[in-house]
């Protein structure tokens, strides 16, 4: 196969190494299983013009990106839009589509399970069209990363402390606000403080990531307004994988949801992937089948 490579400069474990070195290595861990390849070290904000650039190229297998969940995620709506393959290099700080795919998470460990994979059709999701692999998200989890990105850190470990000192300020300050919406043939208004449409169900990992994405479905969870008792007792239940469990919140599957926000002026950024985005009024969010193709460990089921 040929593919092409883009390694996140910027992407937290890569900018901590000799990425030029780690460059190398990618190449020869793929030309050992008979690929041809051509690897580049992008910075942040040239990688998407560098990957939509090489989606044109004919001939062209596959696409490999090495980055955190943004970067990743913007990869897998190119790759899939061009028909490409996408090779996942999991050099963020979560790195939740990668482990929804079961890959190693140590990027040096990660190339000979992509070089000697196999692809496998999985599902992606969008958001009014714009494509995620993990989830959209309003509420609580856009306003911590919010919180978060107001603080000061330059590595992967100060980025962990700063999302928990951004977790227990939204703790202590609840978002709430009002939906309408529509999914799996029920409909209702409610108010809220957190909203998330996964791309599948989440499994019982505390990071909230699918066992699966081949399912088919998205996941619609609502979690009720809540104080901060509340919000306390509903981390609890996500870091002991049982989130569906807790009793404020509601959740559903569904092949497509629709959002309106009646209010929008307390509501804030939503979240996409971990990038926050400007939310809009209406959302309409649909799942897309077995339409993304993904380099998968050759044992996987």
């Amino acid at each position: 196969m040929k593919f092409k490579a883009f390694l996140n400069r910027d992407g937290g474990t890569l900018r901590t190494m000799d990425i030029d070195a780690y460059a190398a290595r990618v190449k020869v861990a793929f030309e050992a299983k008979g690929h041809e390849i051509d690897v580049a070290v992008v910075e942040a904000a040239e990688m998407e013009k560098a990957l939509r650039h090489a989606a044109t190229e004919v001939e062209l297998d596959g696409l490999i990106a090495g980055g955190g969940d943004g970067t990743i995620s913007t990869a897998a709506g190119i790759a899939w839009k061009s028909g490409l393959a996408l090779g996942v290099i999991p050099a963020g700080t979560m790195n939740l589509f990668a482990r929804s795919l079961g890959l190693p998470l140590d990027v040096d460990a990660v190339l000979p399970v992509l070089a000697q994979g196999f692809v496998r059709p999985v599902d992606i999701a969008t958001a009014n069209g714009r494509p995620f692999v993990h989830q959209f998200s309003a509420g609580l989890h856009a306003r911590m990363v919010a919180l978060r990105n107001r603080m000061d850190y330059a590595s992967r470990l100060g980025k962990i402390r700063a999302s928990i000192r951004a977790a227990f300020g939204v703790i202590l300050n609840p978002p709430a606000f009002e939906v309408e919406f529509r999914a799996a043939g029920s409909h209702g208004k409610r108010r809220v403080s957190a909203i998330s449409v996964s791309n599948n169900a989440f499994g019982t990992n505390p990071l909230m990531v699918p066992d699966d994405v081949s399912g088919g479905h998205l996941g619609f969870y609502l979690a009720d307004a809540l104080p901060p008792s509340g919000v306390a007792r509903l981390a609890v239940d996500i870091l002991r994988g049982r989130l569906k469990d807790n009793e404020a919140v509601n959740f559903f599957e569904a092949r497509d949801v629709r959002l309106h926000f009646p209010r929008m002026a307390k509501l804030g950024h939503g979240l996409l992937d971990g990038e926050l985005i400007t939310l809009a009024r209406d959302v309409d969010l649909k799942i897309h089948a077995g339409e993304l193709k993904v380099l998968v460990p050759s044992d996987a089921g």
